[in-house]
């Protein structure tokens, strides 16, 4: 790490004032153009995280008023047009507006304090993402009140939803969508992928990495494979429908099929693109209350690695009612199987870590304790699934929407629960109430499996899933008044976690640096952390580096105290290699992302859109990539 002896650097300063000097490097600027400007990793994570929040507010409202409807029979709460709205709106929210967004902020916020930088890698970038997601999740709400609102189902399965049966523009403001939100997810994986293998601190070799890390990162992986094939469909079907382009059509040469292959070839992956980082975050929350280390690590990771192969051998399990030939559907019957051994695997693992440790049962832990029960449900329905006969009978009921719930609520929903409540003092330095939080974990639990296990139970007796209303004579009503019953019990654990947050920020108890004991070093800095995360980098020279160096964590020092600067280390083993410049604030990602907005949106409308949208999106990104003069990079 060579550098300029007349450069102030920071082992020339004591820590007080290496504090007040780094702090002022690298804060935000004040006011409103400096918050517009920001790239710091922990202020995009946490905008990020709260509109992610806000998104699954919005959708879970969507759910209660579906629940509302079918709660009895023949009801006429909603009509057929807006119910097939809400519908759509609601899978399409959770799935790319909440889920995957909100996998994504946690990894945006934690992933560069948990292997020892200062920021994450292409900072700017960073910033670009979080705006495209923001406005492509306005456009499509303010769609949806303007009454354009997609109405075909989160999956848009052609022909219905090609023009001649969907002849307004509410097919085309969701496949845009698609694309303003793939494009933020693949920006995200590509930093997280660049963070993790360039920037670790010293000493953190590839078996140091916290579990959440190597979750992310097989997480980022899956993302630059899977999501190009939604991209591909969605602006197939803008095609299709804009410009009379035929890839899905049966009589010119296409075919409505390789509309389902190419968003099953992403939507089953998407579902991995989910759980493997709730699996991270138990692993994380597991160990610090277990009081030891995971059990299998090297087992888990291992797992994880494997989840993220078999991931993209499942889609056609999704399409075994369309004539599939049998040994094609034998094959992925088998692999759809597979998959289940990884995952018992983790499971074995948390377990056996409970058993050997000392847990100490706070909220967080109890969230995770409750992901296990669900999840081994939705598994054990997941296999059921897998088998073709058994698909073909509940393929399309009532028992297929109980499974993806449990697997995504129960593998998700339930982690991340666990998260908020285990990473919030680190967040705002602030305590959540315990008892307030118990309360949210039986509500949450009671709620979820009164609301979704009698579902099972309606596939199998023949209730059709995307069904808006049914007669009295199909004996439904008793089991779907139960699960609207469930719906609100869980939806009011949502309301009880916010007035927790409300409170907490406000009124809670202080958290200290390192309140739970963890051993990971996202707990060795301040909590807030400050702008620059750490004033000396840390050296790892242990798996649980908190644990292992109680006393005083060793740390490197050569880095500029003048300028924005991170450490380069070497893949494997990470060795420091150079030091690098972090880019300053700028107000150029904002600006791309706006000219960007406007092309995509336009591109719907008219073809003309491409063309005249083209030159603002060069001038922005020239903007963005013009050189300064100055050392630091444009990135």
């Amino acid at each position: 790490m060579a550098a300029d002896d007349r450069e102030l650097r920071d082992e020339s300063l004591d820590g007080l004032q290496l504090s007040a000097q780094l702090e002022r490097i690298w804060r935000t600027p004040s006011g409103l153009l400096g918050a517009l400007m920001s790239v710091d990793h922990k202020v995009v994570g946490r905008r990020y995280i709260v509109t992610a929040f806000a998104f699954l507010l919005l959708g879970g409202i969507l759910a209660m008023l579906m629940r509302v409807q079918l709660a009895g029979p023949e009801k006429t709460f909603l009509s057929p047009d807006k119910y097939n709205q809400i519908f759509t709106m609601h899978g399409s929210t959770m799935m790319f507006l909440f889920a995957v967004p909100v996998m994504e902020a946690f990894a945006v916020y934690l992933v560069p304090l948990m292997v020892g930088t200062r920021n994450i890698a292409f900072p700017r970038l960073n910033a670009f993402s979080f705006w495209m997601f923001l406005f492509g999740g306005c456009f499509l709400w303010i769609s949806f009140l303007l009454n354009v609102g997609p109405d075909v189902g989160w999956f848009a399965y052609v022909p219905l939803s090609s023009l001649q049966f969907t002849p307004t523009k509410r097919a085309d403001v969701w496949a845009q969508m698609i694309t303003f939100t793939e494009v933020a997810a693949l920006a995200v994986a590509v930093e997280i992928v660049v963070t993790v293998f360039k920037l670790r601190a010293p000493g953190m070799t590839l078996d140091r990495i916290p579990l959440f890390v190597w979750a992310m990162l097989v997480t980022a992986f899956l993302v630059m494979f899977a999501m190009p094939s939604i991209m591909v469909a969605s602006t197939s079907l803008i095609l299709d429908r804009l410009v009379n382009t035929r890839f899905y059509d049966s009589s010119s040469g296409g075919h409505p099929l390789l509309w389902q292959h190419l968003f099953w070839f992403f939507g089953h992956p998407e579902v991995y693109i989910i759980f493997i980082p709730g699996t991270g975050m138990v692993s994380m929350i597991l160990a610090t209350f277990a009081r030891r280390p995971v059990i299998g690590y090297p087992v888990i990771i291992l797992s994880l690695i494997a989840i993220g192969f078999l991931s993209f051998g499942l889609w056609v399990h999704h399409m075994f009612v369309t004539g599939l030939p049998q040994l094609g559907a034998g094959l992925f019957t088998a692999s759809s199987m597979l998959i289940a051994v990884p995952s018992g695997l983790q499971i074995f693992c948390w377990l056996a870590t409970l058993w050997d440790g000392r847990p100490v049962y706070r909220t967080p832990l109890l969230f995770v304790l409750g992901f296990i029960a669900i999840f081994v449900i939705g598994g054990l329905s997941g296999v059921m699934v897998a088998s073709v006969p058994i698909d073909t009978q509940v393929h399309d009921t009532y028992f297929v929407v109980a499974h993806f719930h449990y697997v995504l609520i129960g593998g998700a929903v339930f982690p991340l629960l666990g998260a908020v409540y285990y990473w919030f003092p680190k967040i705002t330095g602030r305590m959540l109430s315990e008892s307030v939080g118990r309360w949210n974990f039986w509500l949450a639990f009671i709620g979820f499996n009164v609301a979704f296990f009698p579902m099972h139970i309606l596939g199998l007796i023949g209730m059709p899933r995307r069904v808006y209303t049914y007669t009295a004579e199909m004996g439904w009503e008793r089991l779907n008044l139960l699960s609207s019953v469930g719906a609100f019990i869980f939806a009011l654990s949502f309301a009880l976690l916010l007035a927790n947050v409300i409170y907490s920020l406000r009124k809670g108890a202080r958290a200290g640096d390192n309140p739970w004991n963890a051993s990971t070093l996202e707990w060795a800095t301040s909590s807030p952390p400050p702008p620059h995360n750490f004033d000396r980098i840390p050296v790892v020279k242990h798996r649980d580096p908190l644990w292992a160096d109680s006393e005083s964590l060793p740390v490197v020092a050569g880095l500029s105290a003048e300028r924005r600067e991170v450490l380069l280390t070497s893949l494997a083993e990470a060795e420091p290699q150079v030091r690098e410049a972090s880019p300053e604030p700028s107000i150029w990602p904002l600006l791309t992302a706006i000219a960007t907005t406007v092309f995509f949106i336009g591109s719907i409308f008219t073809p003309w859109a491409v063309l005249w949208g083209t030159p603002p999106m060069a001038i922005t990104l020239i903007g963005w990539f013009w050189p300064t003069g100055s050392r630091e990079d444009e990135a």
